[in-house]
């Protein structure tokens, strides 16, 4: 874990080596000040030297000057290692994500990311930020004022030690029943997050069925679970201050005591700026003490941070390019050949959602998909860009096995409208451009009229330059679903896939969805997933799914004489019981 995180300090090496020179430095200074004051007490009060006085006072200065100096540039320094590290860690956790295939997306959720990438970093910043300082200033602080004492007094240093052992003892004991609730606080975060994200994106649907109190409950409680863990955590360590104070207060007490009675019966070789001395050195070590409980806590909770933000940096990509990808795609041909697919590796989630695929697809041809929910209809598309792999069997697309080719070769060529229509904030162009970053203003009209979505996008005021607000709220779902399949008609593919991306627009626009990319792109090997038949039947062959099976491919009039499923659902929807009726108009 710590390897991996190390990785990222990169460019602020310098900076995480100077802060720590500079904390050495402060402490030096500040160390030196005490044994001088008692020497002013010595020297220059009890034998009434003005000049030693002044001359040491002036010394004491220069030191504390030299200390402030050293203190302020190892903050300095330290606060540009901590945010750059911490920049670094978003930045490669961002980065690593993108790489991920969906199947690595698949474990870990989304208010999980999100909370590794805010409060797990910032965490680790503050931890990191406190190492570089506090780590070196306290413990250098506490051994330089021990040896200090210790050359000052052995006898009074030796109470010195006995409090450092005990408080030591005392804070292990804590931090270690501590670090177990610190280690469940950011599961808790994770729910808190999901919730709030949750409800967020979802707010016209909690408004609609007046979900508001609902809601307000399920974050109360995820709030609670939180404030319970940090409770409990809180509760062990509340003990740490008060028995800090308590040891300080003795230890001051046991000394005072001692060398008071050692310089009044002149015995141990004690005086007065000694004992001056062997007290300000006792509060350095004491508070250096409890600045390092203090850093124990801090620690203690990054450490859950950083391994989950370790967990998102090692997570390798389960889909990669191979060494020598094939870089061009000859044509829309897919084969399917003895192919199955589990989503575990392990088979562990229910075993293979696909068994035994045997499809052969030609270039140009229009291929319908039809079958009933969990039928696996998705799963079996989204083998074909390599959203996942297939687990047994092999997929060509073009002649090539999909794992042969160029990643982002493959996915161009290969566009797909996912069930969830995604859009971003920006206006209607930059959405579109997501097909293609170099299309024109009129390539972009191009694939908005095959996909019927000139005529609503030419009646807004401002046309194509539209603000689309995140996740594209302010358009309905059937707009919203014309301008993801407009946005992957410009990436001009050889095979485009739309999974269910029909279903929220009327029957009509379907049709002209249809006609025109029949007309407009015969060359594209089209793959329509649909629930309705009427967006299917005019295919070249339609699959219906069953139970992750083939388990009938046809004309929609042999299916009706030959395929019971497909005359089911046939029937249901022509006599008005199914989505025909339900799913016509538009969103």
């Amino acid at each position: 874990m710590l390897k991996t995180l190390g990785k990222q300090i990169k460019e602020f090496k310098k900076a995480s080596i100077i802060t720590p020179v500079f904390m050495i430095f402060e402490v030096i200074f500040d160390m030196i000040i005490p044994l001088l004051m008692g020497k002013i007490v010595s020297n220059g009060i009890e034998k009434e030297d003005m000049n030693y006085i002044i001359t040491t006072g002036i010394v004491m200065i220069v030191l504390a000057i030299l200390g402030l100096v050293s203190g302020i540039l190892g903050g300095v320094f330290g606060a540009k290692a901590a945010t750059g590290f911490a920049k670094n860690l978003r930045e490669a956790m961002f980065n690593n994500i993108q790489t991920f295939s969906f199947s690595n997306i698949d474990k870990f959720s989304t208010s999980g990311l999100v909370t590794r990438l805010t409060t797990d970093v910032t965490n680790v910043q503050n931890a990191y930020q406190m190492l570089l300082r506090m780590c070196v200033r306290a413990p250098f602080s506490m051994i330089i004022a021990m040896i200090m004492a210790f050359m000052i007094n052995a006898r009074i240093a030796c109470i010195y030690l006995v409090a450092v052992l005990f408080l030591t003892t005392f804070l292990v004991f804590v931090m270690s029943r501590a670090m177990k609730y610190f280690s469940d606080v950011f599961k808790r975060y994770d729910d808190l997050n999901e919730s709030v994200q949750e409800n967020v994106s979802a707010i016209r649907v909690v408004k609609a069925y007046v979900r508001e109190d609902y809601e307000n409950e399920k974050f109360k409680k995820a709030n609670n679970n939180l404030y319970g863990k940090f409770i409990k955590a809180e509760k062990v360590i509340a003990f740490t201050m008060p028995t800090m104070i308590a040891t300080v207060n003795v230890t001051i007490l046991a000394i005072s005591w001692v060398g008071a009675h050692m310089i009044i019966s002149h015995t141990g070789g004690l005086d007065t700026g000694d004992l001056v001395s062997l007290l300000a050195y006792c509060m350095n070590i004491l508070m250096s003490l409890m600045i390092l409980a203090i850093m124990f806590v801090m620690v203690s909770m990054s450490l859950s941070s950083a391994k989950r933000i370790a967990e998102v940096l090692e997570e390798k990509a389960d889909i990669v390019n191979p060494e020598n990808p094939v870089m061009e795609v000859k044509n829309g041909d897919i084969d399917f050949d003895g192919v199955k697919f589990a989503y575990s590796k392990n088979n562990e989630a229910g075993g293979n959602v696909l068994e035994d695929i045997n499809l052969h697809i030609k270039s140009g041809e229009t291929i319908g998909i039809i079958g009933g929910t969990g039928s696996s209809k998705s799963s079996l598309v989204n083998l074909i860009s390599r959203l996942y792999d297939v687990t047994d069997g092999t997929l060509k697309v073009g002649g090539v096995n999909v794992k042969d080719y160029d990643l982002e070769v493959l996915r161009d060529e290969v566009s797909v409208v996912l069930q969830k229509n995604v859009l971003f904030s920006g206006s209607i162009y930059d959405n579109l451009r997501w097909g293609n970053k170099n299309a024109t203003d009129e390539e972009c009209k191009e694939a908005c009229r095959m996909a019927c979505a000139d005529e609503f996008i030419e009646a807004f005021p401002d046309g194509y330059d539209t603000h689309i607000e995140q996740g594209g709220t302010n358009v309905s779902g059937g707009q919203r679903q014309r301008l993801c399949i407009a946005r992957a008609l410009l990436k001009k593919p050889k095979i485009i896939i739309l999974d269910d991306s029909t279903s929220a627009v009327d029957t009509a626009t379907d049709a002209k969805i249809r006609k025109a990319f029949k007309e407009a792109i015969p060359g594209t090997t089209k793959i329509i997933i649909a629930q309705r038949i009427n967006s299917v039947q005019d295919s070249d062959r339609i699959i219906v799914m069953d139970e992750g099976r083939i388990n009938g491919v046809g004309t929609h009039e042999e299916l009706l004489k030959s395929n019971e499923i497909y005359k089911d659902v046939y029937e249901s929807q022509t006599g008005g019981g199914g989505d025909f009726d339900v799913q016509g108009g538009e969103a």
